[in-house]
């Protein structure tokens, strides 16, 4: 069993990098791909770690039969908008050192922060006492989201929950949201294979777009380069899965799945497993590999 879609502290969950790790040996999976928001800034520590890991069990074998270390597979969703719609773009096996990519990051941070910097400002004069300083100092590490934003005000008495958060001040056309650059689904494409890597569209379901539009979305990137979509996912039911699997037949794409595992910033998902049913078989990986025919 693997898990395609999965979330640390570097974005916006709630376990770290090394901590994926363990709680994969712990779940039994063989692999699971770390596609934090927008950066890659976790892959190294949970790369090492996996690896320091084997090494260790090499060095030391025990009587006991060890745990397997999952392989961690490199990866990253990134956020873009199409028509109106922001639609998440995963990328799996990306070569995550290649310069022109991380320039992107770059830019792409950059940007992230103005918007973070502004929405504190807004805030401010909602009478919240925050500062994009004191939002780095609480989530070090982490590249800041409106979850960071919700869970802030949470641990500080602004609210009684998250759903609070976004829907007072945070959520899509609330007073202090602001919204970002963002590149097209197509740009996004364009700039996994770039890295090497394979290009699946996320949880096209979560869009909520007809399904006239869902397929003229996918035709579109499937003539750049889209390989993959995801249609195992923690939140589908059978007819949704089977229309996902659908389009993956029509226009020839590879399925893939994932948990879209945030630790506690979605308790309800667990790594792996998703609701409780969800299961993405090994072979899934396989076909993704880049080279697979």
């Amino acid at each position: 069993m693997v898990d395609l879609h999965v979330h640390s502290t570097c974005s916006d969950g709630t376990f770290t990098p090394e901590e994926l790790v363990d709680y994969a040996m712990e779940k039994g999976l063989r692999a699971f791909a770390l596609t934090d928001h927008d950066t890659v800034n976790g892959l190294d520590r949970a790369i090492r770690y996996a690896d320091g890991l084997r090494q260790a069990q090499a060095v030391s074998p025990s009587d006991a039969p060890a745990s397997q270390v999952p392989e961690v597979i490199p990866g990253i969703e990134l956020s873009t908008e199409y028509q109106g719609k922001d639609i998440h773009m995963v990328g799996l096996f990306i070569d995550y050192h290649q310069p022109e990519f991380a320039h992107y990051l770059e830019d792409f941070i950059r940007s992230r922060e103005n918007r973070n910097k502004k929405m504190c400002v807004l805030l401010r004069e909602h009478d919240i006492d925050i500062t994009y300083e004191a939002l780095l100092a609480e989530f070090p590490g982490a590249v800041i989201t409106r979850a960071h934003f919700a869970r802030y005000l949470l641990s500080h008495g602004y609210i009684q929950s998250m759903k609070e958060a976004f829907d007072r001040y945070v959520g899509d056309r609330c007073p202090c949201f602001v919204p970002r650059e963002k590149v097209t689904p197509a740009q996004a494409v364009e700039l996994i294979l770039g890295a090497g890597g394979v290009p699946v569209l996320a949880h096209p379901i979560l869009y909520h777009m007809s399904d006239d539009r869902l397929d003229r979305l996918v035709a579109e990137l499937k003539k750049i380069g889209l390989v993959g979509i995801e249609a195992i996912y923690s939140t589908y039911n059978t007819a949704e899965e089977r229309q996902i699997r659908g389009l993956a037949s029509k226009y020839d794409l590879k399925i893939s799945g994932g948990s879209d595992f945030h630790g506690a910033n979605k308790p309800k998902i667990d790594l792996g497993t998703g609701w409780g049913k969800l299961y993405v078989p090994d072979e899934v990986l396989e076909n993704l590999r880049p080279g697979r025919k």
